[in-house]
Order: C-alpha cells, then structure tokens, then sequence
C-alpha cells in the first residue's frame, strides 16, 4: 500500500506543487489511514468499501484535532482515492460518497492575462523545444486542459482544419474543445517544424516529445513552467493548474456562461466550476470600485 502513497505524493509534489509542509501533511494522514485500515485486516487499495472510510472518518473525529485538520485528513482520503481511480489501480472509488466538512475553500490562484503573454513570450524561441514549449502553454491556457490531459494528447487528437482539440478527461470522458487562431499557429508551427525534428519513432503518435522523442511528463512541464516563470518574475506560486484556473477565470469574467465553462473543463459537476464565479466576482468588484465616481 506504501506504493501507492508514494506515487499519489508524487503528483501532487510535481503537478501541483503543493507546499513541502503541505505534502508532508499528506503523506502523513494517508499513513495514518494506511495503519487504521491495516488493522481492520485490509491489505489492498481496491478492497476498501465507503462502510472503511466512514469508520475513518468517524474514528478522526473523536480524536482531539482541529476541525480544519479533521476536514484535510478526509479530503486528503477522497483525492487519494480519486486519483487511484482515475490511474486505475482500484476498480471504483469508496470515497466518492463521503462528504466534506464545510470550512470554506480556498480560492486558486489565477495569473493575468498580461503574466500570460509574458510566459508564453519567455517560451519561444527559434529551437525546437522552444517551440514546443510555447505551444504547450498556449495551448493550455486556450482550452483550460489538465496537465495530465495535455501530455496524453495524440496526433489524432489535434484537428487544427477544424480549429479544435479532443481530449479524454476523468473517466475516459471525451470532450471536443475550440482552439483559437494565436493557439493554432503556435501549434501547426510546432507539428511542422518541431516535431519531425524531435519523434524519433514514426509510429509514436504522442504530441509533446521530450528531447529523446518520448511523450513529455508530468515533471518535465512543471520544471520548465518553473523557468518560465522565474525568467518573467512572476513571484506567484505558479503551477500546471493555474493556467486551466486563469483560462475558467478570464471566460467568466469576458462573459462566457458558467454552463459553457463546465463543459469546456469537463466537470461532472456546476459546483466545482463555480468557484470561478468568486473569483470573476472580486474582478467585477474591482473594476466598479475603479469606474464608479463616487467609489
């Protein structure tokens, strides 16, 4: 089971980069929930039941944490398990039906539409992996994809004739996304001139290639957005998933429906997108606050 502790921690350490305290946290509350369903005799991720993690969750709150510690120990528990799904090491997710406690959330941090610009300017360049580098962020600053949905991109998959991409989201769930012109461009110039340079293999049907012509990674993204973002000085905590927060923030607040947002980031759920609208509200706050004469 430590495996898959290991891993889960992995990902959240390269594509989210979240905090080392914050890591640390979690690795810690997925032991502690390792040992808790160790001695119900439980050895295997797939064999937990919803009837295991609500003996967890009961058996936390009667311990003397905080509310906000009890609350990050589930959520810890129904991420981890969220991700086992979707990786498919388990068959079906038993936390699915476990709530959270209501403490509030935390709003994600969004760049502007200036910081972009600056990012993806820092990227090009006339070499190769300059290119790509470019593509890739324009990419996924049009179309709000994951990171995990980007580097799982196929050849098949870009419809540029079209103007738009396919991409398989959580659950295999498959959605068509308009791409605009600046996105195509940086793209057709990467397929055309880059990537002939860089596949090694002409029947590796991968998108983004490393400098060995293997699908790009996870961790290869985050190390170059890192440079990226240190060559522009940008100070904010900048991730993969700040650009699919930044792109779901910019619709809104340029008047796209919540509905449409949904469909273009693939919730299952308006709920998770509405979180946006918090943000998309601070800006309409500041732009009355800038425009209204006796503010």
């Amino acid at each position: 089971m430590d495996n898959e502790i290991e891993k889960f921690i992995n990902f959240m350490n390269i594509e989210r980069a979240v905090a080392k305290n914050t890591i640390l946290a979690y690795k810690n509350d997925l032991i502690q929930l390792s040992k808790f369903l160790n001695n119900q005799g439980l050895k295997e991720w797939d064999n937990v039941s919803v009837d295991d993690i609500k003996k967890f969750s009961i058996e936390m709150s009667k311990k003397s944490y905080s509310n906000s510690t009890k609350a990050r120990k589930i959520a810890t528990t129904k991420s981890f398990f969220d991700f086992l799904f979707q990786e498919g090491d388990i068959s079906e997710d038993p936390s699915s039906k476990i709530k959270l406690p209501k403490l509030g959330r935390k709003l994600p941090n969004t760049l502007k539409p200036e910081e972009i610009d600056s990012l993806i300017s820092a990227a090009e360049s006339t070499t190769n992996n300059g290119i790509r580098d470019a593509a890739m962020v324009e990419l996924m600053y049009a179309t709000g994809i994951r990171i995990s949905e980007l580097i799982s991109l196929n050849t098949e998959d870009i419809k540029l004739e079209h103007g738009y991409i396919r991409c398989f989201g959580k659950g295999s769930k498959e959605r068509l996304i308009p791409i605009h012109q600046q996105a195509k461009n940086k793209l057709y110039r990467y397929l055309i001139y880059s990537r002939p340079e860089l596949v090694q293999n002409k029947i590796n049907t991968a998108v983004f290639l490393n400098y060995k012509g293997n699908r790009i990674s996870r961790q290869t993204f985050w190390i170059l957005l890192q440079k990226l973002v240190k060559n522009t000085g940008i100070t904010k905590n900048i991730t993969p998933h700040t650009l699919r927060h930044s792109f779901a923030t910019h619709l809104l607040e340029g008047g796209a429906s919540l509905r449409h947002v949904q469909d273009l980031l693939g919730h299952s759920n308006i709920s998770t997108t509405q979180i946006y609208t918090h943000l998309s509200n601070e800006y309409t706050k500041k732009e009355y606050m800038q425009a209204h004469p006796r503010s």
